[in-house]
């Protein structure tokens, strides 16, 4: 994730930052919006609309899941042992290990797909970034992909306001990070989350490389493999997701026992999940990372949730 606080897709950012070292690290990485942002963006050319309307009219949107009411476990316990280790934390960020309260909740089994932040785009005149178009336009006219395989993409390139105002145009919000941590770990702190073994390409789609940066990326209905112990896919890998909250480097340390909303302000936005780049580190269900709220990326797309009235409130 360029520009993240914990880039998924580097191997040589060390464990145990401290946390100052790790304040001028995401200030020296984004001394300014990203150029992808600030960089006007072109209405495509016709023989791209014609694809790009063709996408967006493939959407499917995806199942809900039911997440019920109830602690989870959430964060890390130290460990100083074994810097290497998968049971290691990334950083102190996500110290310390505790048990939080959630109302129940749904959250969207897949995350949003390409044709569906297209079809919201286009209902609100708006344009894909430069970047998302001349990735789209590559894909179709170099390697040949198809405009149905293009619509079960993961958005990417999507700013965090975009994918907060996909979310509430249809009646949904972004999850809390806690909302999505509980998703992707269960109720008692899976490491990864189908359970404790190491990721491989039949679980997770991640560490993946192409000289030319295109994105290697499954689709956003499958990953029944390497779903979580609720039935959520692709919460490690594909594209790291965007959540509601800022990133609080030691929020864990004070967040509130009962629904956890986040700091109230912040400099970057909270990111989960690794990407399609990311080494297995990044895929952990515990592993935190931030980024601008306007920084657009090929590694970067979300999904959405929904409160729900708990079973105590009916």
């Amino acid at each position: 994730m360029p520009g993240c606080l914990s880039l998924s897709g580097m191997a040589s950012i060390p464990r145990y930052v401290s946390l100052a070292v790790l304040t001028f690290a995401i200030t020296w990485l984004n001394p300014s919006p990203s150029l992808a942002v600030r960089a006007p963006t072109p209405p495509p050319t016709a023989e791209l609309g014609k694809h790009l309307t063709s996408i967006a009219k493939l959407t499917a949107s995806s199942p809900a899941i039911h997440i019920p009411e109830g602690t989870f476990l959430l964060g890390s316990v130290r460990v100083d042992d074994d810097p290497y280790g998968m049971g290691t934390q990334f950083d102190d960020t996500e110290l310390p290990q505790h048990r939080v309260w959630l109302d129940a909740y749904e959250i969207d089994r897949d995350e949003v797909s390409l044709s569906e932040y297209l079809a919201y785009l286009q209902a609100r005149k708006l344009n894909p970034s430069k970047d998302l178009q001349h990735l789209i336009w590559h894909v179709i006219t170099v390697h040949s992909v198809s405009d149905e395989t293009l619509a079960q993409w993961p958005a990417l390139y999507v700013t965090w306001k975009e994918a907060d105002g996909l979310c509430r145009s249809v009646g949904k919000r972004l999850p809390t990070e806690a909302e999505w941590e509980k998703a992707a770990r269960g109720p008692d702190g899976n490491r990864f989350p189908w359970g404790d073994s190491l990721p491989d390409s039949s679980l997770a789609m991640f560490g993946q490389h192409h000289v030319h940066e295109i994105p290697i990326l499954a689709p956003v209905s499958g990953g029944e493999a390497g779903k979580s112990y609720y039935g959520v896919h692709h919460m490690a890998g594909n594209v790291a997701e965007w959540v509601n909250d800022w990133f609080g480097f030691d929020y864990y340390a004070y967040m509130p026992e009962r629904n956890p909303p986040g700091p109230t302000s912040g400099r970057y936005k909270s990111l989960r999940g690794g990407s399609w780049k990311s080494n297995p580190i990044m895929l952990r269900t515990a592993t935190r990372s931030g980024a601008p709220s306007d920084q657009r990326s090929a590694t970067v797309g979300f999904r959405c949730a929904k409160s729900v009235a708990s079973s105590s409130a009916r």
